[in-house]
């Protein structure tokens, strides 16, 4: 599998640095090459494994999906948040209401971005990835 970090597909100039990256943060969108890879794999395995079988409703034309969905920069973005506030709100510090809140605060408003028909995956299907067109922006 051939991956493409957010800053390779924006251009090296154009992705924040290294020094931009707040010393805490391990949000999937400021690693780079290894560490952005190694953090998707592991993602991948928690989408996989717990995330989709327990949660995905069947893909359809309301409600898409994308098998490759690590091909999409928002739906990689949106569920590595889903999956930190996951080991977050279901870890044994969490407390007795952690997996209820991160059910209904972050589960539910993830995925219904996600497979909103205008959503990251518009326009993939069943076994079909089809690449999103960017909006052209201007520089300033």
């Amino acid at each position: 599998m051939t991956v493409t970090t957010p800053q390779e597909q924006a251009g090296a100039d154009d992705a924040p640095s290294g020094d931009d990256r707040p010393p805490t943060s391990p949000f999937i969108l400021y690693l780079r090459d290894d560490e952005y890879v190694e953090e998707l794999e592991l993602l991948s395995n928690w989408v996989r494994l717990l995330l989709v079988p327990i949660y995905a409703r069947e893909a359809s034309s309301t409600a898409p999906w994308c098998g490759q969905w690590w091909r999409h920069p928002e739906a990689v973005a949106q569920l590595h948040g889903l999956w930190l506030a996951w080991q977050e709100l279901t870890g044994p510090q969490a407390g007795l209401c952690g997996p209820a809140n991160w059910h209904r605060d972050y589960l539910e408003p993830v995925l219904t971005s996600l497979r909103n028909p205008a959503g990251p995956f518009a326009g993939c299907k069943a076994g079909a990835h089809r690449a999103k067109e960017v909006p052209h922006t201007e520089p300033y």
